[in-house]
């Protein structure tokens, strides 16, 4: 077992939850959702944005684009750079550099202005998905880290919901520009948390030397271990899943099923608490299970969700109900699923938590910017389409927890 750092020392079990770690897990978890925030929130503005600054919803959906693109390329280049500068530079950098950038969407004049400041913003909001991670892995050993990730999992299982009924009742009374205004102020709030409640994790004599360069090497490096590789693409699997999830859902419930936007929250509402619930799950199964197995058995309920679904709609045709049913188990098995493989990756690229971070938030985000498209390419008539992507994206990932597990046994 990694020895543990001097930090983490000081907690007499590695599950109590004492005043000052709650604090610290509550900054990092703002971390890690304030850029799914500043994606969710704004959603429902995008018409009245468009008409705004006079664009199309081709023009308007740029920028969701656009920030995608910084977050993917922020990931990969602030994972590393942590490991050479050590993490509070990066995570206080990144979150004022999101605010000032939120600020700018806020105020921008033209649609290319906004989606400029977009790709920034996605850029330093990546700060906080990435380096969060690394700043878990420096302070919690193997023991601990399952904890951690299932609780920091089932506090951002929260955001898909909230900020949708946030933003949404903010548009009932302002513009969207206050919108971004609401995320320069949260960017702000979680420089002031870091500043105050995250330690430096990194010390100066564990950092890589050579800079950026180095960094950057690292994530090659990693890449090249089958025992960290096989879990970072069993999340990039994952996570190609929820994308096509997040792009089909809506048209299946609301385009198919006729659902109110109402009753469509609702459904978001309940898979994301059965997420939040196999997060929490997680938590109390690692102690007892090596992660490796919670991993497969994870991954291949999740598979039986989504594999089911396409079977009845390519047999019977699925109904609401056992649609709703399918994707509840597939998203209830995600909550164990991704802590178990941040805990296998993060344990297993210790040498380099920055740069294994981002080698797993960049292979996240780039296939599930790959897979969205792919269930309106293939039609919104049926639920198939959607099934069919979240199946295969499954499928592989199932076969890359295998491999994980057999690397691990070694």
């Amino acid at each position: 077992m990694t020895t543990r750092s001097a930090a983490s020392s000081k907690v007499s079990s590695p599950y109590a939850v004492t005043p000052k770690r709650f604090r610290s897990l509550l900054v990092l978890a703002g971390l890690s959702g304030v850029s799914p925030l500043a994606t969710d929130m704004y959603v429902p503005a995008l018409p009245d944005l468009a008409r705004s600054l006079a664009t199309d919803a081709s023009g308007a959906g740029l920028s969701l684009t656009s920030f995608l693109a910084g977050i993917i390329a922020g990931q990969l280049v602030l994972g590393p750079l942590s490991d050479a500068v050590g993490r509070r530079p990066v995570l206080i950098g990144g979150s004022a550099l999101f605010a000032v950038f939120s600020a700018v969407c806020a105020v921008a004049p033209t649609v290319a202005v906004l989606n400029s400041a977009r790709v920034g913003q996605g850029v330093a909001g990546a700060a906080g998905i990435v380096v969060s991670r690394a700043v878990v892995t420096d302070l919690f050993d193997d023991r601990q880290l399952p904890s951690v990730f299932s609780r920091l999992g089932a506090i951002g299982a929260m955001a898909p919901v909230l900020a949708p009924l946030a933003g949404g009742a903010l548009l009932l009374a302002v513009s969207w520009r206050y919108v971004f205004a609401v995320l320069a102020l949260m960017g702000t709030v979680l420089a002031v948390g870091v500043w105050r409640w995250i330690p430096e994790s990194h010390p100066p004599h564990a950092r890589r030397t050579g800079g950026l360069a180095a960094g950057l090497r690292a994530i090659g490096q990693v890449a090249a271990q089958p025992a960290v590789l096989t879990p970072v693409l069993a999340l990039a699997f994952g996570g190609a899943a929820v994308f096509a999830y997040i792009a089909g859902t809506t048209f299946v419930f609301q385009g198919i099923y006729h659902l109110s936007p109402a009753l469509s929250s609702l459904v978001y509402g309940v898979n994301a608490v059965g997420n939040m619930t196999g997060s929490l799950a997680y938590g109390r199964l690692a102690r007892h299970r090596p992660p490796e197995n919670l991993l497969m058995i994870s991954a291949i309920l999740a598979l039986s969700g989504a594999a089911a679904l396409l079977l009845i709609q390519a047999t019977t045709g699925s109904t609401m109900p056992l649609t709703w049913l399918c994707l509840l188990i597939t998203i209830s098995a995600f909550g164990l699923f991704f802590p178990a493989v941040l805990t296998i990756a993060q344990s297993r690229g210790r040498a380099a938590p920055g740069a294994t971070s981002a080698l797993l938030g960049g292979g996240q985000f780039l296939l599930g910017a790959a897979a969205s498209p792919l269930v309106g390419l293939f039609g919104t008539r049926s639920p198939a389409p959607m099934a069919a992507v979240m199946a295969t994206c499954l499928t592989l990932g199932t076969l890359a927890a295998m491999a994980a597990k057999r690397t691990h046994s070694c």
